[in-house]
């Protein structure tokens, strides 16, 4: 019994002992180490929350400068960037970027507009172009057909190939005659008349393409054979009109003078270069006949 006693009594001495230093020192060690651990987890944390802030800041900061980017140049949108830019800046006091805006967007405009401009010439010079084009190409038919003619007939029988007199031109086989002095409608007939020929008869786009310019680029305008007879034109030849040639608003009544004898003016269109004019007025005229008929004069 007593020895339970003295046991127990040592027991508590065991407990109610105090530690001792070295286990003092240890047990605050511990502690520090776990506030440190907990003190870099919360850093660790204040920093991935701090990222992640800073990625979706990056993303709005990148997606709102692709939504004010400068404006867009495509032609289609033009005028509601115009709109757009007036739109930002009305109303407010203006300011760098607003300025800028206007400059670039003036800058713009007047590029644009060059451009169009420019663009109207380069059309207008191409369809020139074109028309020049294609008269020379009907020409050079012409003149090759003519050629091959007067090389197949001169190698046939010998003949020389001036077929057509004195200050006459052949052109397709047939000789033409423009005068340099003027003279009435009626009297240019006559002249052509006299020498074995009369006023010229054209009845083909071919032909009409070869005498447009048939004196170069000078002011050519002269009488042709066609005439007005009972209100009807006709040929001096007697064959009725098939394919013409006639002005824009040709021909026309001629009011209190009438209007009975064509002339044809090379300024005009290739394919519009008609007009009906009265017959006393005094031109050029321009006589043709055929090959055959040249060599009797």
């Amino acid at each position: 019994m007593a020895t339970g006693t003295i046991q127990q009594m040592e027991m508590l001495d065991y407990i109610n002992e105090q530690p001792r230093h070295g286990q003092e020192r240890s047990r605050d060690t511990n502690q520090t180490e776990r506030r440190l651990a907990h003190l870099l987890f919360l850093s660790f944390g204040v920093l991935c929350i701090i990222q992640a802030i800073l990625n979706i800041s990056l993303r709005l900061a990148l997606y709102s400068s692709k939504e004010s980017s400068p404006l867009d140049c495509n032609t289609t949108h033009f005028t509601d960037q115009k709109k757009a830019v007036e739109m930002n800046c009305e109303g407010k006091r203006p300011g760098y970027h607003c300025n800028r805006l206007q400059e670039r967007f003036n800058a713009l405009t007047r590029d644009k507009d060059m451009l169009e401009n420019r663009n109207n010439e380069l059309n207008n010079k191409i369809k020139k172009l074109e028309e020049e084009r294609d008269r020379l190409k009907m020409m050079l038919n012409g003149l090759k057909k003519s050629s091959l003619r007067i090389l197949t007939s001169g190698q046939g029988d010998g003949a020389s190939s001036q077929k057509c007199p004195a200050d006459w031109r052949e052109i397709n086989s047939k000789c033409y005659f423009l005068s340099n002095e003027q003279k009435t409608w009626g009297e240019s007939r006559k002249y052509c008349q006299r020498n074995g020929a009369d006023l010229v008869v054209i009845d083909s786009e071919q032909e009409q393409a070869a005498l447009y310019r048939l004196d170069g680029d000078a002011d050519l305008l002269f009488w042709i054979g066609l005439y007005n007879i009972n209100g009807i034109f006709k040929w001096v030849d007697g064959s009725a009109l098939t394919k013409s040639f006639w002005q824009d608003g040709q021909p026309g009544d001629g009011g209190p003078n009438r209007e009975d004898c064509v002339e044809m003016y090379h300024f005009n269109p290739l394919k519009a270069n008609w007009n009906d004019a009265p017959c006393g007025q005094k031109r050029r005229w321009l006589c043709e006949k055929d090959q055959s008929t040249s060599s009797h004069c």
